[in-house]
Order: C-alpha cells, then structure tokens, then sequence
C-alpha cells in the first residue's frame, strides 16, 4: 500500500492504492467510504482485491468526515462535491501506468454507494462495473423529509454526528439518484441486508429495476454495514463479480 494523493479545486484529497503482487496492467476497484467514515473504514475490501489480483484505491472524500485526511469542512460537503471528488479521483487513476484502463471498477458503501451511482451513470463508458453496498439512495427522500420546505433550509444542522451545511440538503434535493440510474449500462452489483432501518432495502429493490443490468444480492438479518460471516461474504461476492467481469485473462 502507498499514499496516492489527488487535488480538487486546490483541495487535497488523500487516499491509498493497493498494488497486487508482482502485477502490472492490472484491473483496479475505485472505493468510496460511507457518510462521517473515512479511507480507513474499507480498508479491508481493499485488502482483500490485492490479495487476489486485483488493484484498489480508497481515499477521504473532500469534508467527507470529522476525520477526513483530505482538505476540506464537512459543513461544504454533499453528495455532489463527493462525486466531483470521485471524478477527479478516476481521471488520476486512469494516469497510472500500471491500472489496466479498460478495467476501471467503482464500488462504495451507503453514501459512497450512492456517489459512485451518480458518476457511473455519467461517465458510463469508462468503467467495467459498478459495486454498492447497501446504497443510500435514500438520501434524496431523507433531505426532503428534513427540510420540505427548500426555501427555509438552516444553514447547518446536526446529522448523524456531523454538522452538514445548507449544501448538503439543497444538492440531495435538487435531483433524483433514480433518474440517472438507467445511463450506467454496465453490470452492477448490489449488496443490501434485509434488517437495515436506515436505508430500507426497497430502494435497492427500486436500483435494480432502474440499472439495466443489475442484481440485487440480499442479506439476511443484516443490518446498514456488513459485519463477520456477512462481511467475508460481500468480500467474496465482489471479488467474483470482478472476476466475471473483467477482461478475460486480467486476473488469475
């Protein structure tokens, strides 16, 4: 592992690449972490691509954390500055020598499942597949549920252990994540629990009828974050999609 640092609008965005082995052209997995997480949380996803051939990036999303390593205040932040972070990050991926580029995969957990949705289905072309773990396409509904009313939305609020920003509920409200959907035409794979309370497995049930080619992956009993036995599992699930679907002959 070594540090891998890219730059938005000035701002640094920290993060880490996990080489395979021995490896050069090899498929890479672009992985974003979940809302007040950092780079540190999905390590172990990371981890476990190398350890089988496969190339992978976490980073700190720009204000993503009260622990984020990159520049940056949470009170900035929103799922759109998110996914302009993960642009930036996916064009200095694709600069490095060693990432084969017709193999470029994006995974994310909850928030970062739903950002990594966004730019899939904006630059759909680039990528081989896309990875959400129990996404938060919820995330438009809860901004409305919050404030319905866009015109008196306070300039900050408590959420969920962070202070987010006016921007955070004016973005998630200004679009809706299920319209998008349909433009990414790669494969997709979705892993949801069915006991999570915090985004309710319907709104991955709605994600697959909107992708064109997804499938939805459930998990029993489990909740929003994947922990032991259900852990190892995703692991295993992810690891194997990308195999599927990565070019021929890229991992052995």
């Amino acid at each position: 592992m070594i540090e891998k640092i890219f730059e938005r609008d000035g701002k640094k965005i920290y993060g880490k690449l996990y080489e395979p082995e021995g490896k050069d052209n090899y498929p890479i997995v672009i992985i974003g972490h979940g809302y007040g997480e950092d780079c540190s949380d999905v390590e172990g996803y990371a981890s476990a691509f190398a350890r089988h051939g496969i190339g992978a990036y976490t980073f700190d999303f720009i204000g993503g954390s009260n622990n984020s390593r990159s520049d940056g205040e949470v009170e900035e932040m929103s799922v759109l500055t998110e996914a302009e972070d993960l642009d930036k990050v996916l064009d200095g991926i694709e600069e490095i020598p060693q990432v084969d580029k017709d193999n470029i995969f994006l995974m994310g957990e909850s928030q970062g499942g739903f950002v990594a949705s966004y730019v899939a289905s904006k630059r759909s072309e680039e990528l081989k597949g896309l990875m959400a773990l129990y996404p938060a396409y919820v995330i438009h509904d809860d901004a409305w549920r919050r404030t319905p009313d866009p015109y008196k939305i306070p300039e900050t609020m408590d959420m969920m252990g962070m202070t987010i920003g006016r921007k955070y509920n004016e973005d998630a409200m200004s679009f809706n994540i299920y319209d998008m959907l349909p433009d990414y035409d790669g494969n997709v794979l979705i892993l949801h629990g069915t006991s999570d309370h915090l985004v309710p497995i319907s709104y991955s049930e709605k994600a697959v009828e909107s992708f064109p080619s997804a499938e939805l992956v459930k998990i029993d009993d489990a909740g929003h974050g994947f922990h032991g036995a259900d852990d190892k599992f995703a692991t295993r699930k992810m690891i194997q999609f990308v195999r599927e679907n990565v070019t021929a002959g890229r991992v052995n």
